[in-house]
């Protein structure tokens, strides 16, 4: 009995080390966090642009969108929203802000106010905006890529 014990103390013992030498080999750079903002705000950057090439690089295969209150299914979908407000005289002003990030090994996740404006076809100024937004990205190739986007646009009145 003492022999079976002591050899299942050993198990555990060898599987915790296992699994504490894998935590060890995940390698967290501090300047991960400001990459991971500086993919988001690149995400912005291109779609203010028109750059559709680089917004579409942002984004992994396969992404999670939720925006204006629904699922797109792919990016393109939501360069089709972002194209058809165009297309209505509106332009969009975003800036990621007191972006709060987390990175584990290849994993992130972020939560940020997204501060800007929209510009309405026949109005004399910008009407001030703002969204409550988060996301998850993943080191792929060494580049961070977003596969969840989340907005929530925060009522006027707040």
């Amino acid at each position: 009995m003492r022999t079976r014990l002591f050899g299942w103390v050993v198990v555990g013992v060898v599987a915790l080390g296992c699994m504490g030498a894998e935590a060890q080999s995940c390698t967290t750079q501090p300047e991960d966090k400001d990459a991971v903002v500086a993919t988001v705000r690149s995400m912005f950057a291109a779609a203010t642009a028109d750059d559709i090439t680089k917004l579409r690089s942002v984004f992994a295969p396969g992404a999670y969108l939720f925006d204006n209150g629904k699922r797109f299914d792919s990016v393109d979908d939501l360069i089709a929203l972002i194209d058809a407000s165009r297309a209505k005289g509106m332009k969009y002003m975003w800036t990621v802000t007191d972006p709060d990030v987390h990175v584990h090994c290849d994993h992130a996740w972020l939560a940020y106010v997204n501060v800007g404006s929209v510009w309405m076809p026949g109005a004399n100024a910008a009407t001030p905006m703002k969204w409550l937004e988060s996301g998850e990205l993943e080191k792929q190739g060494g580049v961070w890529k977003v596969v969840f986007f989340h907005s929530t646009r925060v009522p006027a009145d707040h």
